[in-house]
């Protein structure tokens, strides 16, 4: 029996919703595996490339919670296309958390154990949340606020998205509310931008770019040297841009030690017990790559990485010999003229013979391409298991993931046992 490790800390109270279980009613689960893995910890911080599915599988992942552990799962989606919304049952959703409906999952043919929520990370409201917990006066709070340059300067600095997301999942982890909540983080360019904000942003306070733009302000009375500068600055960007910002910076920097001992919280709570990382990636060589680049550096920074899911493979069907027998029959049957006329026989309605062995050639001299392929893809799973404590694979389905059956049938893949070992 699984039971979630409980925090040395006392944390507020979780809602007890008629549908939630027990600690000790949730079914037993293998001890590695996506299923142990999300019976087990609190924070799942999914990670990646840009492009493999990250938001589709924690959506996926957490859909299947619901249904085979229960509990309130919140799902915390970066951007989300408005079709997964509608597959979660939702006409749209956004920073305040929105339940998914039960009719959602009954519809989809199973039985809800607990509770599904969903939320879409917002960096501007993220931002305004932050100022308004770490400001020391409502006057304070409301002159940022209306600062005319906080929009656009905190949505640029310090990777501001990777970090409101840091931000967000420790609020979310101290209000108690949910057992589980499953956080898709931002496309990065650097895969380690996620873990590194909150670093940047206590280095960002300790900056001499802080200083150096806080000093005209500060400075009633300017040097000589410096006095020049700032009046041609004015007169290229216009009058008080320059102390626009020095007077943002100010006004920011009287909120430091709130921001920088938030920070270090969430340093904590990525390497907390209850928290593990879930890279997602395909099989291709650019994304097969940076996931164990990532997977590298999570273990240098001895932080917890749970598995690795594999999304959108090639059936490992391609690489048995029998296959390749089956391509060689089916070049055969394209020059074989008692075969061709016995498959154009059972085909309804009957197309021409030249039609038949165009098609089959077709299939047969492409066979080896795919092939190919997908012994390629076999060769990056194997480097890739060496890397984590287990690898789940999905296939790429025939069809666009539309309603919370289609999320679940992806999730099913993955939650299945976990990939053996593969040779090549």
């Amino acid at each position: 029996m699984v039971t979630r490790p409980t925090s040395p800390a006392k944390r507020p109270p979780s809602p007890s919703p008629s549908k939630q279980l027990t600690k000790s009613a949730q079914p037993p689960v293998d001890d590695v595996g996506i299923a142990s893995l999300l019976a087990s910890k609190e924070m799942i911080i999914v990670c990646g490339s840009g492009g493999v599915g990250k938001t589709t599988t924690a959506a996926a992942l957490a859909a299947q919670a619901v249904v085979n552990i229960g509990g309130r799962v919140l799902v915390l989606t970066v951007d989300p296309a408005k079709r997964l919304a509608n597959a979660l049952g939702l006409q749209a959703f956004g920073n305040t958390e929105t339940r998914v409906p039960d009719s959602a999952f009954t519809d989809a043919g199973v039985t809800p154990r607990g509770e599904l929520w969903a939320a879409m990370l917002d960096t501007k409201a993220g931002w305004d949340e932050l100022i308004r917990r770490h400001a020391p006066d409502e006057t304070l709070r409301d002159t940022v606020l209306a600062n005319p340059l906080y929009q656009n300067i905190t949505g640029r600095f310090v990777q501001s998205h990777d970090y409101i997301a840091m931000e967000r999942l420790h609020e979310l982890h101290a209000s108690g509310r949910y057992d589980l909540v499953i956080i898709d983080t931002p496309p990065s360019r650097n895969a380690l931008d996620i873990l590194d904000a909150p670093a940047r942003m206590m280095e960002f306070f300790g900056s001499r770019l802080l200083r150096w733009l806080t000093v005209p302000y500060r400075s009633r009375i300017f040097t000589v040297a410096s006095r020049p500068f700032y009046q041609v600055a004015d007169r290229i960007l216009g009058s008080r841009f320059l102390q626009d910002i020095a007077e943002f910076f100010v006004l920011f920097q009287t909120m430091e030690k709130g921001f920088v001992q938030r920070a270090r919280e969430v340093e904590r709570l990525l390497s907390d017990p209850r928290t593990s990382f879930l890279i997602v990636s395909t099989l291709e060589a650019a994304p097969a790559h940076e996931a164990a680049f990532l997977a590298e550096a999570l273990a240098e920074r001895h932080l917890p990485l749970g598995g690795i899911v594999l999304n959108r493979a090639m059936p490992t069907v391609l690489r048995e010999p029998a296959a390749a027998k089956a391509a060689t029959r089916l070049a055969d049957a394209s020059t074989d003229a008692a075969l061709l006329n016995d498959l154009v026989d059972v085909l309804d309605p009957k197309p021409a013979p030249d039609v038949v062995r165009g098609i089959l050639g077709e299939i047969a001299g492409r066979f080896h391409d795919i092939a190919m392929v997908a012994t390629r893809e076999a060769e990056r799973r194997a480097e890739l298991q060496r890397l984590a404590p287990f690898t789940s694979t999905a296939p790429a389905l025939d069809h666009d993931i539309h309603n919370l059956a289609s999320l679940l049938e992806l999730g099913k893949h993955l939650w299945r046992e976990p990939d053996a070992p593969d040779s090549v």
